[in-house]
């Protein structure tokens, strides 16, 4: 891990402003800007490390105990709760979270150190003449990390609005840009990268874990539906362009759902079946999946660590929000109220139901070391995605639409639906995406995408703005952006003024 630890060193220098195989090497290169580039090796050292912050998705928050990245996608859905006030909970729960209130910091900070990973393998992977790497294969790596950079930007739009534009390695420490609009970076970054990485001959799979195509057309797909949506207002041409990438996922790509959602939770499926992309993560090295840990009840005795967390799990609401006889609800699917002590056997009762989607059995009864992966992607994901962009572009749901939104009801042993108008199917694919895609940071990104928010009380789709929480609170315009971090903006002014209400 030495070459992508140094180059995340240099990039972190840089930027102040803030596969299992391919994350166990250990290449003996020390590479930084000046590095000699004549080595396929190097070449792939500088394509690895735009991965290394990915694991920032799931990065802890040094002085919250129990507190991670993850934390705060779920707290501010008003969905979820935690065991711990340490986790800075209540504040995302009654909405009075400000410019230094955790997680923001840490998710500005790893998304620029990725996007800064890329950008020097995109300047210097183009330079390697090495013996046996071949243009295809160097062009392919471009394509993995123009990937990763486009990822780690629709983040920060997502999140921030505008931000810093920074598509090189700056020359010096003069690093007070100023932020660009959000259009822009869509505009001149992530579509564009994507585009030029989806004429790669990538494959469609990847078994280790890289980059493949079918990882860049589900995000740029993602990219697209959001684009089309209500941050941008890109309108059904932007529809259109998602559900075409989807399909192409669907149809081209040989993924195929679980049988069962505890396959989801094996990791010998890693990077199988239907995952499409995930942050890796391995058991036999120190940066193993900490929501094994996280998402056990607090203090319940059921497992082999030491800390127990309960940083996040459902509220009431929302698991009584699904349908009678939703098989993702039942016990040890999606969630689990009980587990067996780990010293005396007997069954321990929680108060509430818990989280069993990173529930790595080995690793809870024997080894404290988690060896599930985090998904980005997976095919029941892009399945929605096309049902919801092929209903807008089209004016109503087609055929495969319907099919692939049964497929996902069938899995969860529920009816099939048939003929709907073009409002309630829009509204039965947002359900499913509620529930199938639950505790795995997509819920708020679907709010501000789609500016609708489900009530878990009275089953309707309120509006984003005017939502009022089961905690009492209440969403308004100042909730559609995160604030940029205070202590970005106190070593660099030009990110003034800050998103409103902050």
């Amino acid at each position: 891990m030495k070459t992508i630890k140094n180059i995340i060193l240099v990039a972190c220098i840089l930027l102040t402003c803030s596969c299992k195989k391919f994350l166990e090497e250990k290449p003996t290169y020390f590479l930084t800007p000046e590095s000699d580039l004549s080595s396929e090796k190097v070449a792939r050292g500088f394509a690895n490390a735009g991965y290394q912050n990915l694991q920032g998705l799931l990065a802890g928050q040094p002085s919250s105990y129990g507190g991670n990245t993850w934390n705060l996608m779920e707290f501010v859905t008003g969905k979820a709760n935690s065991d711990l006030g340490q986790t800075g909970f209540v504040n995302f729960s009654n909405l009075s979270y400000n410019a230094t209130s955790f997680y923001f910091d840490t998710w500005w900070r790893q998304l620029y150190l990725g996007i800064g990973a890329c950008n020097l393998a995109i300047q210097k992977i183009p330079a390697i003449n090495a013996t046996g790497l071949t243009d295809e294969e160097k062009a392919n790596m471009l394509a993995e990390v123009r990937t990763l950079r486009a990822l780690y930007y629709f983040y920060l739009v997502r999140m921030y609005g505008a931000v810093p534009k920074v598509t090189e390695t700056p020359k010096d420490l003069n690093l007070n840009f100023p932020r660009t609009a959000a259009k822009e970076i869509y505009d001149t970054i992530i579509i564009p990268d994507l585009l030029e990485a989806e004429k790669s001959t990538l494959p469609w799979k990847d078994a280790t874990g890289q980059v493949s195509m079918g990882a860049v057309k589900s995000i740029l797909a993602d990219v697209y539906l959001t684009y089309a949506g209500a941050a941008i207002n890109g309108g059904n041409q932007f529809y259109a362009e998602s559900a075409k990438r989807s399909l192409d996922v669907i149809e081209k790509g040989g993924y195929t759902l679980f049988p069962e959602y505890t396959d989801m939770i094996k990791p010998s499926n890693k990077n199988t079946g239907e995952f499409i992309f995930q942050v890796q993560y391995a058991a036999a090295v120190p940066s193993n999946n900490p929501l094994t840990p996280l998402t056990i009840p607090n203090f319940s005795g059921i497992s082999k660590y030491s800390d127990e967390y309960g940083s996040v799990y459902p509220t009431p609401q929302f698991i009584q929000s699904f349908a009678a006889g939703d098989k993702r609800v039942a016990e040890r699917q999606f969630f689990y109220r009980s587990y067996p002590n780990i010293k005396t056997g007997q069954t321990v009762t929680f108060r509430q139901a818990y989280i069993y989607k990173w529930f790595d059995t080995d690793a809870v009864l024997n080894t404290v070391k988690s060896d599930l992966n985090f998904t980005l992607y997976r095919l029941p994901d892009v399945q929605l995605m096309y049902a919801e962009a092929s209903n807008r572009a089209e004016g109503g749901p087609n055929s495969k639409a319907i099919g692939y939104v049964n497929a996902i009801r069938n899995r969860a042993k529920l009816a099939p639906i048939g003929a709907l108008s073009q409002t309630t199917f829009e509204q039965e694919v947002w359900l499913q995406r509620n529930f199938e895609l639950c505790f795995e940071n997509k819920m708020w990104f679907d709010m501000i995408r789609t500016r609708k928010v489900h009530n878990d009380v009275t089953g309707n789709w309120d509006n984003f703005v005017g939502h009022r929480t089961t905690f009492g609170a209440t969403f308004a315009e100042k909730q559609l952006l995160f604030p940029v971090p205070q202590q970005e903006i106190n070593v660099n002014p030009n990110l003034l003024p800050n998103n409103p209400g902050f």
